[in-house]
């Protein structure tokens, strides 16, 4: 079985994020960046098939060369090879005309990607690859099972879930569930030595369609002041909750 797993480059949750040039552009000074979370979960579940079936294991980004430390680190939890789609993914429809082009290209016939990222969260681009490759797709998957060409995917729905049963080739969109967070690996020293040896292809993007720009960001307003409030003055908090806060 051949498995590409798709990875986004994303700001570590705990980094400060402003915006430049009226607040149309992400400020990346500073900033450090890593494989999104929901993507770290489908890698590690790419690993099990490779460690448990003998799997190939590929992964691809679309990015600039700022993103290849990223994809090294993939490399050294046990990717096989890694792609680089050297075109900036500003649009997700551009971003899945990219990832479908090297998946026809690749032969493979599983491809897990994350839901969303957690930069835009626009949680569009594993679906579009699969209508543009015409892909047997299940989304929020937290399960997943292949046996030759049948696969069994596990995914979350409101107030439950959902066992599926389907056929290779498949694209998931994964998410926290895939693998449990104590599974997730990090790269040891043999690891990152042995990811210097190798592949990580560039490949020019293919022509494609933006179907979207962004105009500026707005960051959250900040949190207001905290009000203390004398325990013994229910009524004070009341009124506050009601007219204030507007939560009641």
């Amino acid at each position: 079985m051949k498995i590409l797993v798709c990875i986004s480059n994303v700001p570590d949750t705990t980094s400060k994020i402003n915006f430049t040039q009226d607040n149309s552009q992400f400020d990346t000074t500073g900033v450090q960046f890593v494989i999104n979370p929901n993507d770290e979960f489908g890698l590690t579940r790419a690993m099990w098939f490779k460690e448990k079936q003998g799997a190939t294991v590929h992964v691809v980004t679309v990015g600039g060369a700022n993103v290849e430390p990223t994809m090294r680190k993939a490399l050294a939890i046990g990717a096989d090879e890694a792609i680089r789609v050297n075109a900036e993914p500003t649009d997700g429809f551009f971003v899945a005309q990219q990832l479908a082009e090297v998946i026809k290209n690749g032969d493979y016939s599983l491809i897990i990607a994350g839901r969303e990222s957690i930069d835009y969260n626009g949680g569009m681009v594993p679906g579009m690859i699969a209508a543009l490759l015409n892909m047997n797709f299940v989304n929020t998957c937290i399960g997943l099972e292949v046996d030759g060409e049948k696969a069994t995917a596990i995914r979350e729905i409101d107030g439950g879930k959902e066992t599926l049963s389907t056929s290779l080739p498949l694209i998931i969109g994964g998410q926290k569930g895939l693998v449990e967070e104590s599974d997730l690996r990090i790269p040891n020293m043999r690891g990152i030595m042995m990811a210097r040896q190798k592949k990580l292809n560039v490949v020019e993007p293919v022509a494609a369609t933006h179907a979207t720009s962004d105009k500026n960001f707005d960051k959250p307003a900040p949190k207001g002041a905290v009000k203390l409030i004398d325990p013994e003055n229910i009524q004070e908090l009341v009124d506050l909750l009601h007219n204030e806060a507007k939560v009641i």
